[in-house]
């Protein structure tokens, strides 16, 4: 049977838009926000995502405060109002397509409680077509674009409360659908057993909102440094005439902890056609670990699509000085929070904030690991 949204001319193929694209079962839709005060007082990342082939519709917001990490999670059975963005008290409202979004959530007192306005302050970005292959088989390929903005709200965590005014409150958001890896794992088969020695992984996100413009950068390499995705674009306002800036090849200098794999600073410098060079010098000013609560990646309580049962609702409190959490964050993604001062010749310093988002899975000879539980000097 049809559902309401095929009354709209949408269709991208001769079925009910019910049904996903593709039979694949990783098919998902999935939108994801971040939130910081330019301190490193608070981030959270939440975010919201439908799996049609698996039925689930889930949601997430993870919020750092302090040495602890707060997540609230929710997951149902999808409906047939795909126009409906809500999943147990988190809800998404589009106000101003690809301009203004409100995202709310009135969970659980122990956990993130808000009730936020999302506003775009460049034009979103189209970012390129992101393809991850573990030998024959396609672990994702999606489509996505990005956004810088501010919020404006409340906001609260366990007994703290914030006004949140987009004077002091920013972040970036990205909105994404393909395949991915979704709900219960799947059997590893060949490709699990022939995973090379020198298997690496590494990841580089960095959407950073500035007073005039916005930068967008993404690397993604193997072990050896070949890199398969390449993003680095400068997004200017619709008034000013200039369009979207590619900021060519950007080459990535990241500072870690002695003994670990954590980025204490980064240095990206980039060369486009239109610029004498921008370089990005980047502070984290605090993280969120993805894999401890958000359900991405290597995450052991709960990951999207997974089924869960109706209505389930869930809150979980990881103390990020615990023994078990700090062995856990080499393996996680990490989102930072981060201050970030672009230098380019002729011009004065800008000062944003944005997120820089890293990961090194395995080896990466340029960075100078060379295997899973290698660490800096």
């Amino acid at each position: 049977m049809p559902i309401p949204i095929d009354e709209f001319p949408i269709h991208q193929a001769p079925v009910s838009l019910r049904h996903a694209f593709t039979s694949d079962r990783n098919a998902y839709d999935r939108c994801y926000f971040n939130i910081g005060n330019r301190t490193d007082e608070l981030f959270m990342v939440m975010g919201l995502g439908v799996y049609p082939n698996l039925g689930v519709i889930d949601g997430f917001a993870s919020a750092r405060v302090g040495d602890r990490q707060i997540s609230v999670r929710a997951s149902n059975a999808l409906g047939d109002d795909r126009m409906e963005q809500r999943v147990g008290p988190i809800s998404i409202d589009v106000i101003e397509p690809l301009s203004t979004i409100r995202f709310s959530c009135d969970g659980p007192a122990e956990g993130p409680r808000f009730d936020l306005t999302w506003r775009g302050s460049y034009p979103v970005v189209e970012e390129q077509r992101h393809v991850l292959r573990m030998g024959p088989k396609v672990l994702l390929d999606a489509c996505r674009f990005a956004q810088l903005g501010t919020w404006e709200g409340s906001l609260a965590v366990g007994e703290r409360e914030w006004a949140v005014t987009p004077d002091q409150w920013v972040g970036s958001r990205d909105r994404s659908w393909g395949i991915r890896p979704v709900g219960e794992a799947e059997p590893p088969g060949r490709t699990a057993a022939e995973t090379p020695e020198d298997f690496g992984f590494y990841w580089v996100y960095a959407p950073v909102r500035f007073d005039d413009f916005a930068v967008v950068i993404i690397c993604q390499e193997d072990s050896h440094g070949h890199r398969s995705l390449n993003e680095a674009v400068r997004v200017w306002s619709p008034e000013s005439g200039r369009g979207v800036e590619l900021l060519g090849w950007p080459k990535v200098e990241i500072r870690y902890q002695p003994g670990s794999r954590f980025p204490v600073g980064a240095t990206i410098t980039t060369s486009g056609h239109h610029s004498d060079g921008v370089v990005l010098d980047i502070e984290p000013l605090t993280y969120n670990a993805l894999g401890l609560g958000s359900g991405y990646g290597s995450d052991q309580t709960w990951n999207h699509g997974l089924w869960k049962g109706n209505d389930w609702v869930d809150v979980l409190d990881v103390d990020l000085t615990a023994q078990s959490s700090v062995d856990f964050l080499p393996f996680s993604m990490l989102d930072h929070h981060a201050r970030v001062t672009c230098r380019e010749g002729g011009h004065a310093d800008a000062v944003g904030y944005g997120l820089f988002e890293h990961q090194i899975i395995g080896s990466h000879q340029p960075s100078g690991f060379d295997g899973f539980f290698s660490v800096a000097d």
